[in-house]
């Protein structure tokens, strides 16, 4: 004697396969959205801290190249940025900050920003 098999049992427990399948891209969706707007608040930090370091610099850029990234360099730890590059050119400053923020799923965020500030 055989079991019986019920109409359309070929397809048996796929609803589960299906929903397993969407949840898992959901939440990789989901997880791909939160980095990337991790992302975007490390940039808009990044250029924050840049922007008023290159305006520090510039009011100090009459004295000198030394003086100048010296300022910018505390303007931009004040606002939670490095400097990764400070240039003095003529009486315009040139400064490229980095924020390092703390790894988002095991991925570092590291954003860069540049600004200028100065005469001309």
């Amino acid at each position: 004697m055989t079991a019986a098999r019920p109409a359309g049992g070929t397809d048996r427990g796929s609803a589960t396969i299906f929903g397993l399948i969407a949840v898992v891209l959901v939440t990789l969706v989901g997880m791909a959205g939160v980095l990337l707007g991790y992302a975007v608040v490390g940039r808009h930090r990044a250029a924050a801290a840049a922007d008023l370091a290159a305006l520090a610099g510039a009011a100090r850029a009459v004295d000198g190249s030394a003086p100048a990234c010296a300022v910018v360099g505390e303007v931009a730890s004040a606002n939670g940025a490095s400097i990764s590059n400070c240039r003095l050119d003529g009486l315009a400053v040139e400064v490229v900050t980095e924020v390092r923020l703390p790894p988002l799923f095991g991925v570092p965020v590291v954003a860069r920003s540049r600004a200028r500030a100065g005469p001309g």
